[in-house]
């Protein structure tokens, strides 16, 4: 009698299903990066057309000496007599326009393989005008006050908030060469920094889909639509965000198709959006 032991040979149908299994489960992995990158390059677009409007609007102001001319969009935007304050806006519009820049060259692929120094360096600036950004946001809010409730105060000031923790992280990370976390939090970073931005985008685009203010007064910019929106505008990316990366780990592939779905429909949303913000507030203003 043989005391060989019995081998387990794995049945036919096993060794087909296993990778048959896996190969679907990885089936949306493809259309969700696309879809992530088509929102991206919407995103970027439209924020390249608000840095045209903030140049065309205020810089040409500022070259022709009418600087009191930016009251008529950021209130008390300038303040004769107080050269400091006026800086600081100043700084803060330059910053502007200086991040949607160096973001744009960060989420280009070949230049974080190709040229890993300047993506370093560009990463470097972004941060720094992350943080004078906000740092200009916040003294702007508390020394000038701003337009709308309490809230959307309270908002902008959690927002100025999130981008340095945000960017002190993304720093962190990169110097820790822990570069997984560092463009994860590099991202949020991006997100938190947009909120203005799609602020405008969302607000504009709420107004047409209503044919008029719903919501919220026009007069005093006032309501509880505005409230919403004043959160929204980096909470709601940055929960989208989480929901992406849960997605692309996911062993199934529904979570995967259902985020692929969410953000083609996202796209579209933010298109319409750039299409309306640049029709009613940056379009008419550049004349």
């Amino acid at each position: 009698m043989s005391n060989a032991k019995p081998v387990h040979v794995p049945s036919l149908d096993n060794a087909v299903e296993t990778p048959r299994r896996e190969a679907h489960a990885r089936l949306w992995s493809g259309p969700l990066l696309i879809a992530a990158k088509a929102w991206c390059v919407v995103a970027v677009l439209g924020q390249l057309l608000m840095a045209i409007y903030v140049i065309g609007f205020y810089g040409r102001a500022a070259i022709a000496g009418d600087m009191a001319r930016w009251n008529k969009v950021l209130p008390h935007g300038f303040i004769a007599g107080d050269s400091l304050g006026n800086a600081v806006v100043a700084l803060h519009l330059l910053f502007t326009v200086l991040i949607v820049l160096a973001g744009a060259l960060q989420l280009i692929p070949a230049i974080r393989r190709q040229a890993p120094a300047l993506h370093r360096w560009n990463g470097r600036a972004y941060i720094f005008c992350a943080f004078v950004m906000s740092l200009g946001g916040l003294i702007m809010l508390m020394t000038r006050g701003g337009v709308g409730a309490l809230s959307q105060h309270i908002a902008i000031a959690i927002n100025a908030v999130l981008i340095m923790v945000c960017a002190a992280l993304a720093l962190h990370h990169a110097w820790a060469r822990r570069f997984d976390r560092h463009q994860r939090w590099a991202l949020r970073l991006f997100l938190a920094v947009s909120g203005v931005w799609f602020f405008r985008i969302g607000l504009t685009l709420w107004i047409v889909v209503n044919q008029g203010p719903v919501g919220f007064d026009p007069e005093t910019f006032t309501g509880p639509f505005l409230s919403v929106l004043a959160f929204a505008q980096y909470l709601l990316p940055l929960a989208v965000f989480e929901l992406y990366l849960q997605a692309r780990s996911a062993r199934t592939e529904f979570p995967r198709m259902l985020m692929t779905l969410s953000l083609a429909v996202l796209t579209l949303a933010t298109a319409a959006g750039i299409a309306t913000a640049t029709m009613i507030l940056w379009w008419p203003r550049m004349g």
